[in-house]
C-alpha cells in the first residue's frame, strides 16, 4: 500500500531521459526477466536501468543498493484483447522494402507503470503517494515515451543506403541519341526480353546476370562493361516516374546512386515521367530471396521435428539479420569452459559488477547470456495468440502443429559487442566466422581489462600454435616460427561433376583429411635467403605445433566472381563417428641435422619525433605506448598518435615489443588492419609485410599482395621467432595449447549456411547431446533429423571438435 515518503523533495533533481539515452524499459539488464512477467521492470529514474523484480533475482534491490539511486518507474506490459481479422478483410501488404515497419505498442498492449522508492524500503521499493497528477506524468512520460534500448538498436534496421560513387557523378555521356522503342525490346545479344539493363554512356542495351527467383541473364550486360569499361547501367523495367531506379556501378562492383538520372536518361529519349516500374528491384529480389531461406524443420517421413524444452536447450530470437551471431553463441555455450566460466559465477557478479550500468559491461552480457540460454528458465513454448496451438486431436497426430518457444532476444548483448565495429554493429547479416574471431577479441580484451589470466579464460580451450617451416632450395637452410591462432581455415577445391534437375552445378564431394593435406602440404615459393644471399625458390610448410583443446575448422568453399566471394556447397566428407585425429600433422620443430638461416639485418627503430614523444609522456603514457603510436600515425602528429592510442589501449599486444622486420620499412601494422587482410585470406606475416611496404595503407596492401602472390612475407617476421626442438618458439609468448599425442577430436557442433554468399542467406547451429543432435534455428530449437544431420553437415561453414 502507498505510503507518505520522505523523500519527495529529491525528485526534483531527476530529469528526463535525453534523445541519445538508453532506456531499459523492456527487459532487466542482467537477466531475461521482461515486462511482460508478473512482477514486471524496474526502471531507474537516475540512470534508466531495467531490473528484474523476481524473487531469485531481484536485480532491482541490487542496483538501488549499489548505487543509491531511489526511485523507479515499475513497468508492466499486458496484450489486449486481439481482434482477429476478417476473413473478407485484405491481407496486410507483403513487405517490399528493406525496412522495419514501426509498430505502435499502444495498440497491442497495455502498460501499468507505478513510481517507487527504495530509500523507503530496499526490500522492495515502496509505491509513492502524495504525487500530484502532473508530477506523475512528468516522471512518467519521460520513460515510457523515450525510445526503448531494444528499440534503439533495430530502428536503423535493414534500411540500406545507396549513394553515388565517382562514376555516377562523373559520368561522361558519348553517341547520345534517341534509341528507338524497338532498340529497348530486348538485349543486343541475346532475345531476353527482361532483367534488361542500359549502359549511360553508350544506351547498349545488355542483359544482367541470373538473379534470385529465376530470372534469366547472359550476362551481356557485364560483357559490355569487360569490353569498353564503361562503368555504369540502369535496370529498364525498375525506373520509376519520380526518377528512381536500379543503378550498378560495374567497377565499384555495387548499386549506386545516380543524382542526375533523368537527365541521363532524357539524352536517350526517356522520359522518367512516363515510366512505369515493371520488374523487381535488386533489392526487392534480396529481400525475397532472404525471407525464403530456411532450413526444414520436417524430417524425411515429412514429420514437423519434435520442438525440445529444458535447460542448454533455450532458442535466440532474431533481431533481423542476426542468425550468424545465433549461430555462434548457441555453439560456444555448449562448450564445458564457456558454460563454467559465465554460468555457476553468474549470481556473484551480479552482486559484485564495478561497472555502474549492466548493459555497458562485457561480463554482464555474457553471464545474462549463460543465465539465459542454459538454466532453462526461459525454455518453454510460446504462450498466448503467438503459441500457434496444435491442431485439435483427431485420430491422428500427424498433422499437429508443433509450438515453439519464444526464445529470449540478445538485444543488449548485440548492442555491446557490436559497438564501435563497422560491421557488427550494423543491421546487415555478415558471417559467421569472423564474427567468432571479433567475439574472441573483445572477450580477450575484457580480460586483461580485469586483469585476468589468460590460463582461466574459455577463449584459451581454442588457441593453437601453427609451425612455419621455411627452408631454402639452395643451402638447405631452415628457418622455424610458431604463429598462434584460434582456427584453422582449410580450402575445399571446386571439381564441378554436373548438373542437378534444377539446373544447379554439383560439386565432387572432398575428404576433410585432403584439406589438411593442402594445409599442411609444402608450398614453393620465392625467398630473398640471407644465407646465400640471392634470391632462391624456398619450400614453406605448416604443422601443428601444439593442438587445441577446442578446434574449429573453417571451411573455404568460395570462388571469387569480380573479386566478390561466391560460396559453393562442396560436400565435405568426415571421418567415420566424426571423429578426426592429427597425429600425422603434428610438427617436431628444428631436426638434429638441420641448419638454422642466419637472421635477417633486424630493422632498427626511426628518431622518434621529440615533441610527439614528449607531449605523449606528459599525459601519462608508457615509452612503448607512445612509440607504436607513433609508427602507426607516421611520427609526427601527437594529436594523431593519441587518437590512436584511445582507440587500441585494450589491445591485448599494446604493451608487448615492437616486432621489427628485415627489409621492409613502414609504420608497424596496427591490429586492424592485419585481421582485415586476414578475413581476405592472406597470413599475419603477408599482412604485415604488405603493409609495411605500402605505409600502412590497407588499400595499397592489397594491390601489392595480389602483385605479390608467392611472397610469404618471411622476411617481415621478428628475429626472435626461431622454434626449438619442442616446437615452441624461443622468446615468445606461449601460443597456447599442448604439443602431446595423440590429437584426437570429436565434432561437437557445427554451424550450417544456406544461401550464395556469406553475407546474405540463414545459419544456424546444429550442436551434439548424448541422446543426439539439436538444430538451433534462431528460436526454433527442435530435435534434429539423422538424414538432413548427414546433409547438412557436409556442407556446413564452421567445424567445432572437443579434444578426446
Amino acid at each position: 500500500m502507498a505510503s507518505a515518503c520522505s523523500h519527495l523533495n529529491q525528485l526534483g533533481s531527476l530529469s528526463a531521459p535525453r534523445l541519445s539515452q538508453s532506456v531499459h524499459r523492456e527487459e532487466c539488464t542482467q537477466c531475461f526477466d521482461n515486462q511482460d512477467t508478473e512482477q514486471g521492470v524496474d526502471v531507474c529514474l537516475t540512470c534508466f536501468n531495467g531490473g528484474c523484480l523476481g524473487p531469485e533475482r531481484h536485480h532491482a534491490r541490487t542496483h538501488a543498493r549499489r548505487s543509491g539511486h531511489a526511485f523507479t518507474l515499475n513497468v508492466k506490459r499486458t496484450p489486449k484483447p486481439s481482434t482477429k481479422r476478417n476473413q473478407d478483410e485484405e491481407p496486410p501488404a507483403k513487405m517490399a522494402k528493406l525496412a522495419i515497419l514501426e509498430e505502435r505498442e499502444e495498440d497491442k498492449y497495455e502498460h501499468t507503470t507505478t513510481i517507487k522508492c527504495w530509500k523507503c524500503n530496499l526490500q522492495e521499493g515502496l509505491p509513492l503517494s502524495g504525487l500530484s497528477e502532473a508530477q506523475v506524468k512528468t516522471l512518467t512520460d519521460g520513460v515510457m515515451q523515450s525510445m526503448s534500448s531494444a528499440r534503439q538498436s533495430e530502428v536503423k534496421a535493414w534500411e540500406e543506403e545507396t549513394l553515388p560513387c565517382e562514376h555516377t557523378l562523373t559520368l561522361e555521356q558519348q553517341h547520345v541519341a534517341h534509341i528507338a522503342a524497338s532498340g529497348l525490346a530486348h538485349c543486343n545479344k541475346c532475345e531476353l526480353k527482361e532483367n534488361l539493363w542500359l549502359c549511360l554512356t553508350c544506351g547498349s542495351l545488355g542483359c544482367g546476370r541470373q538473379q534470385y527467383g529465376g530470372i534469366g541473364g547472359n550476362g551481356h550486360g557485364l560483357q559490355h562493361y569487360e569490353e569498353t569499361k564503361h562503368p555504369v547501367s540502369v535496370k529498364l523495367g525498375t525506373i520509376t516516374p519520380e526518377g528512381s531506379a536500379d543503378i550498378y556501378c560495374y567497377t565499384c562492383n555495387d548499386a549506386k546512386l545516380d543524382p542526375e538520372l533523368a537527365m541521363h536518361l532524357s539524352n536517350f529519349g526517356i522520359n522518367v515521367q512516363t515510366q512505369t516500374k515493371t520488374e523487381k528491384s535488386m533489392t526487392e529480389l534480396q529481400i525475397e530471396h532472404n525471407l525464403n531461406y530456411d532450413f526444414s524443420l520436417t524430417g524425411e517421413d515429412g514429420k514437423a521435428l519434435e520442438p525440445v524444452f529444458g535447460q542448454g536447450l533455450t532458442g535466440l530470437a532474431n533481431l533481423g539479420n542476426s542468425c550468424y551471431m545465433a549461430s555462434v553463441v548457441q555453439a560456444l555455450y555448449s562448450l564445458p569452459a564457456f558454460q563454467q566460466r559465465y554460468y555457476p559465477p553468474a549470481a556473484g557478479h551480479w552482486e559484485a559488477c564495478p561497472e555502474p550500468l549492466p548493459a555497458a559491461c562485457v561480463e554482464c552480457q555474457m553471464h545474462k547470456l549463460a543465465d539465459g540460454l542454459l538454466s532453462g528458465r526461459y525454455s518453454h513454448p510460446r504462450t498466448g495468440e503467438r503459441a500457434q496451438p496444435p491442431a485439435p486431436s483427431s485420430a491422428t497426430t500427424e498433422t499437429v502443429v508443433p509450438v515453439f518457444q519464444e526464445g529470449i532476444r540478445p538485444a543488449s548483448f548485440k548492442a555491446l559487442i557490436g559497438a564501435g565495429h563497422a560491421e557488427f554493429s550494423t543491421m546487415k547479416q555478415q558471417d559467421s566466422e569472423e564474427f567468432l574471431s571479433h567475439l574472441l577479441k573483445v572477450l580477450r580484451q575484457q580480460a586483461r581489462k580485469l586483469g585476468h589470466e589468460p590460463a582461466g579464460e574459455p577463449t584459451e580451450i581454442f588457441r593453437f600454435g601453427m609451425e612455419q617451416r621455411l627452408q631454402c632450395g639452395d643451402c638447405k637452410r631452415v628457418r622455424y616460427r610458431v604463429d598462434s591462432q584460434d582456427l584453422i581455415s582449410v580450402p575445399v577445391p571446386a571439381r564441378e561433376i554436373g548438373k542437378d534437375a534444377e539446373g544447379k552445378v554439383e560439386y565432387a564431394p572432398v575428404e576433410i583429411g585432403d584439406t589438411l593435406e593442402m594445409v599442411t602440404g609444402d608450398e614453393a615459393l620465392e625467398y630473398h635467403c640471407p644465407s646465400c644471399a640471392k634470391a632462391v625458390i624456398a619450400t614453406k610448410r605448416s604443422r601443428f605445433a601444439t593442438f587445441p583443446q577446442t578446434l574449429v575448422i573453417h571451411a573455404k568453399k568460395f570462388q571469387l566472381v569480380n573479386w566478390v566471394p561466391s560460396k559453393l556447397d562442396i560436400p565435405l566428407i568426415l571421418p567415420d563417428a566424426d571423429v578426426l585425429v592429427l597425429d600425422r600433422y603434428a610438427g617436431k620443430g628444428l631436426q638434429p641435422g638441420e641448419a638454422a638461416l642466419p637472421e635477417d639485418a633486424a630493422r632498427s627503430l626511426p628518431a622518434f619525433n621529440v615533441a610527439a614523444m614528449a607531449q605523449l609522456s606528459g599525459m601519462g603514457f608508457s615509452d612503448i605506448r607512445c612509440h607504436k603510436a607513433l609508427l602507426a600515425t607516421g611520427n609526427s602528429d601527437a594529436e594523431a598518435a593519441m587518437e590512436w592510442l584511445f582507440t587500441h589501449i585494450e589491445d591485448p599486444d599494446i604493451d608487448d615489443p615492437i616486432q621489427l622486420g628485415g627489409a621492409s620499412s613502414g609504420p608497424e601494422p596496427s591490429a586492424e588492419q592485419i585481421e582485415m587482410l586476414g578475413d581476405m585470406g592472406f597470413s599475419p606475416p603477408q599482412a604485415k609485410k604488405a603493409l609495411r611496404e605500402t605505409g600502412g595503407n590497407v588499400e595499397r596492401a592489397v594491390e601489392w599482395l595480389f602483385n605479390h602472390p608467392d611472397d610469404s612475407g618471411e622476411d617481415s617476421s621478428p628475429a626472435n621467432t626461431q622454434s626449438t626442438s619442442a616446437g615452441v618458439a624461443a622468446g615468445t609468448a606461449d601460443p597456447g595449447g599442448s604439443s602431446t599425442l595423440p590429437a584426437r577430436y570429436r565434432l561437437k557442433a557445427f554451424i550450417s549456411h544456406k544461401g550464395t554468399s556469406v553475407h546474405s542467406g540463414h545459419y544456424v547451429a546444429h550442436i551434439r547431446f548424448d541422446d543426439g543432435w539439436v538444430l538451433f534455428n534462431d528460436e526454433k530449437v527442435v530435435k534434429a533429423d539423422a538424414e538432413s544431420v548427414k546433409e547438412l553437415k557436409a556442407l556446413a561453414y564452421l567445424y567445432i571438435f572437443e579434444r578426446v
